[in-house]
């Protein structure tokens, strides 16, 4: 008998220690809507993006599929740039779809056991973690920071909650695409050396917002999303 995707994720995420729900483990979808093999990944990614706060996923289009008949119409060179440095810290190739967890394991997004066992083992490996508050004031975000180990950089994440596309050509042409926690802009805001700090930066593009704060190795150390008006 096959268990429904989201009893799958339940069962398979459930054995992380309570620790582990201390920050947001970071979920990152390299996709483009010009890939057949992607929709499946994405639709894994909504499931996922459906009202936990556990997780943090988003969906990087990158920009090497444009040269074929569809020009995805959210592909980012910053996405296609974070996935390259990603490929020289793990050693492997750029590919779609691909998951990376935490910065530190990469999956075919499209194999829902690897995935959510990649989700499960990075739970298990947080232990402490640095605090991040990130509230908007008017025009910008502010990003405060607290103390910890380490050295990192923050990165700012502007997205959308969902994107409906109708392809028309390429290889998936005459598909209508549900897309989740499409990533509008990516960009770092400032470094971090193990103080306390506080970080202002302009809204991001995008209807909602994140940051990261990750290590040169790719290692992060914490994660928020920006609290909703009147949650």
């Amino acid at each position: 008998m096959r268990l429904p995707l989201l009893a799958l994720i339940g069962l398979t995420l459930v054995a992380g220690p309570a620790s582990a729900a201390s920050r947001p483990v970071v979920v990152e979808l390299f996709t483009s809507q010009s890939c057949s093999s992607c929709p499946p990944a994405e639709a894994l990614l909504t499931e996922l993006a459906r009202g936990r706060t556990d997780l943090l996923p988003l969906a990087f289009h990158v920009t090497y599929w444009n040269r074929l008949n569809w020009r995805d119409t959210v592909s980012l060179p910053a996405a296609t740039e974070r996935q390259s440095a990603y490929a020289a810290q793990l050693g492997e190739g750029s590919f779609t779809p691909q998951i990376v967890v935490d910065g530190q394991r990469s999956v075919v997004g499209s194999h829902t056991s690897e995935v959510t066992t990649a989700i499960a083992q990075a739970r298990s490996e947080i232990r402490d973690t640095t605090s991040i508050d990130l509230v908007r004031n008017g025009d910008a975000v502010r990003v405060t920071v607290g103390r910890g180990s380490g050295r990192g950089r923050l990165v700012l994440v502007g997205f959308d909650a969902q994107h409906r596309t109708k392809v028309t050509s390429g290889e998936n042409a005459g598909r209508d695409l549900t897309q989740s926690n499409v990533v509008r802009s990516v960009r770092t805001i400032g470094d971090w050396n193990g103080t306390a700090a506080t970080f202002s930066a302009p809204v991001p593009a995008g209807a909602d917002a994140a940051v990261i704060l990750q290590a040169e190795d790719g290692r992060i150390f914490g994660a928020a999303r920006l609290a909703r008006a009147g949650s």
